[in-house]
């Protein structure tokens, strides 16, 4: 019976993410037979390492957000030599920090939205687009900090002063229309879903997690163009990358001069959330695919990355 150590919590911004994700991936690997040690990981890296000794036969990584999704617990894990779901260090390093994502998936041809990367101090003065336009982390996950500013709105200097994400900002153009996400595994996408936030147009940190704040429509009712678009860009985006069993890819689909409309790779997601509101699982059960089988398939393709 294979012994499996499902990392969950961490230190970063999404920690309250990372441990449903964890409770849920634990109680399926459990219904599929295997042995499973859940470590809720904190601030000291010793006490991880000591969790992982003796060594389990595989480590389910539901970690999100710093240090759990961008390469440097992967990179902790390869030194061990204790395979590991999802992608390595280089892949998930580069996912993370949007700006070196973006540009590679730019030189691959992939559509991307016009932005650019500014100081706090920068986003402080004036505005740094034409209006509106969306503020986002380089690394962060989840939507966390992002925010979109439209005409009339005052928050930008406000937003710039209680900056907490390091001191370089993202800015890009708004894509009106709708959201849509894209599932892959390995080399496969799964499926195309519309994502529409209840409370409001934007779809914010609250709209994913919040019971009620957002309907997935899957599959998206989109033109069929976009929708083979938006899973061949799904493919190359995780190829681009060079990612490793499971992502999610998230876009902008303007459709609001008709259809098909322009199709926006907004950015992949290298830890899909496994939450009970998730989008990937979600996809794998309109295909078919159990949240059991999806976990365990997951643990049967762990590997070390390196």
């Amino acid at each position: 019976m294979t012994r499996v150590v499902v990392l969950y919590g961490g230190i970063s911004a999404e920690r309250e993410v990372s441990m449903s994700s964890g409770v849920q991936v634990v109680a399926a690997l459990r219904e599929c037979g295997f042995t499973v040690d859940p470590v809720d990981v904190g601030p000291d890296l010793g006490a991880v390492i000591a969790a992982l000794n003796p060594k389990p036969d595989a480590v389910f990584n539901a970690l999100h957000g710093r240090f759990g999704e961008d390469g440097a617990i992967q990179g902790v894990l390869d030194w061990l030599e204790i395979p590991y779901t999802h992608s390595g260090v280089r892949a998930s390093s580069l996912a993370m920090d949007k700006q070196a994502a973006k540009a590679l998936f730019a030189a691959a041809g992939l559509p991307v939205a016009r932005g650019r990367t500014v100081s706090v101090g920068e986003l402080a003065a004036a505005d740094p687009l034409p209006l509106p336009y969306v503020i986002k982390p380089l690394n962060e996950g989840s939507s966390v900090g992002v925010s979109l500013i439209r005409g009339g709105d005052n928050r930008r200097s406000n937003i710039a002063r209680a900056w907490t994400f390091g001191p370089t900002v993202m800015v890009e153009e708004y894509i009106p229309g709708r959201e849509l996400t894209v599932g892959v595994l390995e080399d496969r996408a799964l499926a195309v879903t519309e994502i529409r936030a209840v409370a409001g147009s934007f779809y914010d940190y609250e709209s994913k997690y919040a019971d009620g704040g957002s309907r997935h429509i899957i599959p998206a009712a989109v033109h069929p163009d976009a929708h083979a678009e938006a899973m061949a860009v799904a493919v190359a985006a995780h190829r681009t990358l060079g990612c490793r069993g499971a992502t999610r890819c998230d876009f902008r689909y303007d459709d609001t001069a008709g259809e098909p409309g322009r199709l926006v790779l907004l950015e992949i997601n290298t830890q899909p959330g496994m939450t009970p509101t998730s989008l990937l699982p979600e996809q794998a059960a309109h295909r078919g695919i159990s949240f059991q089988q999806l976990c365990a398939w997951m643990v049967e393709n762990a590997a070390c990355r390196a």
